[in-house]
């Protein structure tokens, strides 16, 4: 990272210009962030097409769209690229039929979820997960944190629940680099909702009434935590503790993924039953709309008369027909890839890169905001405050790489809704828990570090930092559930996230 220049003009003048490009990707209605697959959507199978031996799908097991594998054949192995096809991803060789089988040596194979344009632009799970990235933006949620307070880290863009479906990589890998634009989901959305009849959109507006008792009580179980953070780093501990317990804060956090594996099932089964229902044609029209290539997705208006229905089922819909298309298009790879700023969404980094672009149209958040702001950030601190801080990479090494496992074994369950297996539904929450822990333990590595650099901050630094944060008057105050401004929650006694026990204030089995 360079010391060059001053880091707070730097970071001032990045921060103001980048600001005015942000992004919702939900337009004024939310913000949706999304996961990986390949550029274009399964094509309805031609008459007489020969299918893919078993073998074909078996040497792509596990792996990502446009991974090489070896693929084994009566001839021998070839080289091999796995495409996804309408019964998931396939080994399709990459030399002509009948030709000889390769005698080079094998070749390396892509990064993991690479695919022609992620190759380009480097989104991977490789990438996500890299030191760099992963540096960047835990510095970024840093920056965020310390300048900010509790109602600033309740924002929350609502596609971060159940966030299993591929949108993200396809936002990401976007031909006309517009998964950045606050028209980017709606158009793919209004578009899937044309596509579909009216009993296949009621379904989902059922969906959507049957789960906003449980997406609101989600946004409001992340209200403790936040609280305890901003406790710890305030240093106001209760008696008898001198800090977070971590174990406390895995086990509350595993309860949380609990109810996000919940939310992801049952989306999953719903979603699953209409794109098993889909007729010839809708599979055809599906088929002309590219997976990423926003270019190929016309406008085609609002598809509910949202008079009619309330906005978080608005919301509800909205987000559960993009990730329908993304899904259908997508792979397990898709549904397994994250952004790096994914975990550990407690420290207001959402609401600080995303809030200003609430309401706006035409909005876009430029791509490298996070890493010059967290770089900016890193520059201010001293090399013993730095510490805290580029340690953290190494210290969550173990929990994300199982993350990553994690969240491959869930998404490849959900998958199987496409077809005509019955997945585990006690698995999925099992898995989901597991992710919650792991996510919990990352969180409280985050808010230890964060409080160990405030304590140690001067004068100066303090009052550059503050200077580092731009604030417009006109922006929405919180705290949020998800983007929605509310009246400040009630927040039950956090004590018990100090390790000290108490009654009633653990979150419900």
């Amino acid at each position: 990272m360079s010391g060059k220049g001053n880091p707070v003009t730097r970071m001032n003048e990045r921060f103001a210009i980048q600001m005015k490009m942000a992004m919702i990707v939900l337009g004024p209605i939310l913000l949706v962030w999304p996961a990986i697959s390949q550029d274009r959507p399964p094509q309805a199978p031609a008459a007489n097409v020969h299918e893919p031996p078993p073998q074909a799908y078996a040497d792509c097991q596990g792996k990502m769209a446009g991974e090489t594998v070896q693929h084994t054949t009566p001839e021998g192995k070839v080289a091999a690229t796995c495409t996804d096809s309408p019964n998931g991803l396939v080994a399709r060789p990459n030399q002509p039929p009948g030709a000889k089988p390769s005698t080079q040596p094998k070749q390396s194979p892509a990064p993991r979820g690479a695919s022609a344009r992620s190759n380009a632009t480097g989104y991977t799970i490789e990438q996500a997960t890299s030191d760099r990235a992963q540096l960047h933006t835990i510095a970024f949620d840093g920056l965020a944190f310390l300048t900010g307070d509790f109602a600033s880290s309740t924002f929350l863009p609502p596609g971060k629940v159940s966030d299993y479906f591929g949108f993200q990589y396809m936002r990401d890998i976007d031909a006309a680099q517009g998964g950045h634009n606050t028209s980017f989901l709606t158009r793919i959305a209004e578009n899937m909702l044309a596509i579909l009849d009216d009993s296949q959109r009621r379904k989902l507006l059922q969906l959507a009434e049957l789960q906003q008792d449980d997406i609101r009580k989600f946004a409001e179980m992340r209200l403790p935590l936040i609280a305890a953070f901003q406790r710890n780093l305030s240093g106001d501990f209760p008696r008898g503790s001198n800090g977070l317990d971590r174990k406390a804060v895995m086990e509350y956090s595993a309860e949380l993924y609990a109810l996000d594996g919940k939310l992801s099932f049952d989306r999953a089964r719903v979603a699953g039953g209409i794109l098993r229902s889909l007729t010839a044609g809708q599979k055809e029209a599906l088929a002309r709309l590219k997976f990423g290539d926003s270019r190929t997705w016309p406008d085609v208006g609002e598809q509910f008369d949202k008079r009619r229905i309330s906005h978080e089922d608005d919301v509800a819909i909205m987000t559960y027909a993009s990730e329908m298309f993304s899904w259908y298009a997508g792979s397990p790879g898709a549904d397994t890839y994250f952004c790096p700023e994914r975990h550990g969404m407690y420290f207001g980094g959402f609401g600080m890169k995303t809030l200003p672009a609430m309401g706006k149209q035409n909005y876009s958040i430029s791509t490298t905001l996070t890493s010059d702001s967290g770089e900016a950030f890193l520059d201010l601190l001293t090399a013993p405050q730095r510490k805290y801080i580029t340690g953290l990479p190494d210290l969550q090494r173990k929990d994300l790489e199982e993350i990553v496992q994690t969240r491959r074994a869930i998404a490849t369950e959900l998958r199987r809704f496409l077809g005509s297996d019955v997945p585990d539904e006690q698995k999925v929450i099992s898995l989901s828990r597991r992710y919650g822990q792991l996510d919990g333990e990352m969180s409280y590595f985050y808010a230890t570090a964060f409080a160990q650099v405030s304590k140690t901050l001067s004068s100066q630094q303090k009052q550059t930092l503050t200077g580092m944060r731009v604030h417009d008057p006109a922006d929405a105050k919180g705290p949020f559930l998800y983007s929605t401004p509310i009246q400040t929650e009630t927040i039950a006694n956090t004590d018990y996230l100090f390790g000290i026990k108490t009654s009633g204030c653990a979150p419900s089995q």
